[in-house]
């Protein structure tokens, strides 16, 4: 969190100073204590003319990769106007924050931003990448702000390089290779890889190493060159051909009190990471050392560290060897462009496209295969799907055609997405596919989804938890072709008369009925939610004593939610509860 301070200028902004003071958890100071302050804050608020902020912060003003954040707002609380460090301090940012607070005016002149151009000297910090070009910075911006031809060249994947993808400026061209990239046709050439490579001369460069691989390391017993070891396995690592790229440092546990390992640790903040000899002896590596098994328990270190500390990744450089350390590095499989298979279980949510999750609607568009349980999710869902992507339905294929489909497309290295109703965790079928992706070694994420009971509590505009009431919601189901067990039976779960959300049960409502009435009274309220979200939702309401005749009178079998409880359209007392447990939520930040 910025360290922000705030400065009146007269009494005409104090209003506006205690409003970003609580919004930002700023401090207040004094104009005439800035320049003790300058070093002390990541960024300062004036709240004034604009005049007297520039006279202010004149003297102070070194450079922009040192300089705080300056950031002026007039009396009136109208314009917000980025000073200083607008890029690099984070001024831009901080004035779009705070005019979102006032309701007032951003003014920013930086180029790139009024352009919609990427602000190329914020990604090393933006993304955690290195900069290791020769050319200035600012040469760079100079001729990509003025949109000279530019080649791109992304030879790994990451958070920064979807967000390229995503922007590229109309005079920005891809390219997979420098044989592409010709000095007659580009002026300036940005290359985002973890390699040493040699772009032809006559061209501006602008080379960001991404930090994403796992270094494992070896050591002789208390080296005394220990201090010389960094340097020179980065030497080493140059000379093959990959510069330093490291995520973390990966080493056996029986090296934990080396100098080597304290050193990265306390003096250069680097992450470092410990294994065990039996974890690292389960790792197939190339080069086993019988040596090193002997005296240590496994037959590799550094491989084998880098391996595990990729996630079990790609190995890029194999075991080399210094005069008192091996080392080895590899790369997690995702950041990788020529990589592995992947499959994303997705939780679609309850229907409607536009509830699923930004980042499941990011691995749709992603996707190379979609396969989607076409009798419970909108095939809607699915229509943004890149050209080229192939997308099926899973209502007819058994569980054998599905993993067969999917390791088909696995095996290519495809992107696979499996969209599920709701949350996967949820009644979901993912259990039965997890283990076939165990047992053929299948890489696989989840990403979850909103289950179709948080759409029936906003679609009933109801709390499901009151206080004092009901502070318990029990998702459950009848039972039916699928056993339940014994312990789980409804009636004893209605014991406690909480909420209760019963899914994949119209069919049996019946029997869910009498089970319930065993409990709740037969005037307790219910609500039976067919579709919930989609285009053809409907919502019934009644009492527990009529749900059955509800369920039946409409025909409901699939997809459909019940929900029993109190809670349901319950406002009574709500305002004393409120003003009674939780008055500090609304009396926070007034001290």
């Amino acid at each position: 969190m910025q360290k922000i301070a705030i400065i009146p200028i007269s009494d005409a902004g104090q209003d506006i100073a205690d409003l970003l003071r609580r919004e930002l958890h700023a401090q207040v100071i004094r104009r005439s204590d800035i320049g003790r302050q300058w070093k002390k804050f990541d960024a300062f608020i004036f709240i004034g003319a604009m005049g007297i902020c520039v006279r202010t912060i004149a003297p102070y003003i070194q450079d922009k990769h040192e300089d705080p954040a300056i950031v002026c707002v007039d009396s009136s609380g109208q314009h917000t106007v980025s000073v200083l460090s607008g890029h690099i301090g984070g001024a831009n940012d901080l004035t779009q924050q705070v005019s979102g607070i006032l309701g007032a005016r951003p003014v920013i002149t930086t180029q790139s931003d009024n352009a919609g151009l990427w602000a190329l000297d914020t990604f090393a910090e933006r993304f955690n990448w290195a900069i290791a070009s020769d050319d200035d910075m600012n040469e760079c911006i100079y001729a990509f702000v003025n949109k000279k031809p530019t080649a791109l060249l992304m030879e790994i994947c990451d958070e920064g390089t979807d967000y390229l993808e995503k922007t590229l400026p109309s005079h920005v061209t891809i390219v997979k290779s420098l044989a592409e990239v010709d000095p007659k046709k580009y002026s300036l050439l940005i290359m985002v890889t973890p390699y040493n490579l040699c772009p032809p001369g006559g061209i501006l460069e602008l080379h960001f190493v991404p930090m994403i691989a796992a270094l494992g390391f070896g050591l002789a017993n208390h080296p005394d060159d220990y201090e010389e070891i960094y340097d020179e396995i980065d030497d080493v690592m140059s000379q093959i051909g990959v510069l330093p790229c490291y995520k973390r440092y990966c080493t056996i546990d029986v090296k934990e009190d080396e100098e080597f390992c304290a050193m990265l640790v306390d003096d250069l903040g680097e992450e470092l990471v410990f294994y065990t000899a039996e974890e690292l002896a389960k790792v197939e590596v190339p080069n086993p050392s019988d040596t090193v098994a002997k005296h240590v328990g496994t037959p590799s270190v550094c491989e084998a560290a880098a391996i595990l500390g990729s996630n079990h990744g790609k190995l890029i450089v194999p075991k080399v060897k210094g005069r008192n350390w091996t080392a080895a590095l590899a790369i997690d499989y995702k950041y990788l462009r020529e990589k592995k298979g992947h499959i994303e279980i997705v939780g679609a949510g309850p229907g409607d496209p536009d509830l699923i999750s930004v980042r499941g609607r990011k691995m749709l568009e992603r996707a190379d295969l979609i396969l989607y349980a076409g009798s419970l999710v909108p095939r809607e869902l699915t229509d943004c799907h890149k050209p080229g992507a192939v997308v099926r339905s899973s209502a007819d294929m058994a569980l054998e055609e599905q993993c067969a489909l999917m390791k088909e497309h696995y095996d290519k290295g495809h992107f696979i997405v499996r969209l599920h109703t709701g949350d996967p965790c949820i009644f979901g079928a993912i259990q039965e596919q997890m283990a076939f992706f165990d047992r053929e070694g299948m890489d696989y994420h989840i990403t979850p989804g909103i289950s179709s009971f948080l759409a029936a509590a906003a679609e009933l505009r109801s709390q499901f938890t009151i206080p004092e009431r009901t502070q318990t919601i029990i998702l459950t189901r009848g039972e039916g072709r699928t056993p339940m067990p014994e312990k789980e039976q409804l009636h004893l779960l209605a014991k406690s008369q909480s909420t209760m959300c019963i899914f994949l049960s119209a069919s049996i409502v019946d029997d869910v009925q009498r089970e319930l009435l065993m409990e709740y009274p037969e005037d307790t309220p219910v609500a039976v939610c067919y579709h919930l979200t989609w285009k053809d939702q409907k919502i019934y309401r009644g009492v527990l004593k009529d749900l059955a005749k509800i369920i039946h009178d409409n025909h409901l079998t699939l997809t459909t939610m019940i929900v029993v409880g109190e809670a349901i359209d319950n406002r009574q007392g709500l305002s004393e509860l409120y003003s009674k447990y939780f008055t500090h939520l609304f009396r926070q930040g007034e001290a």
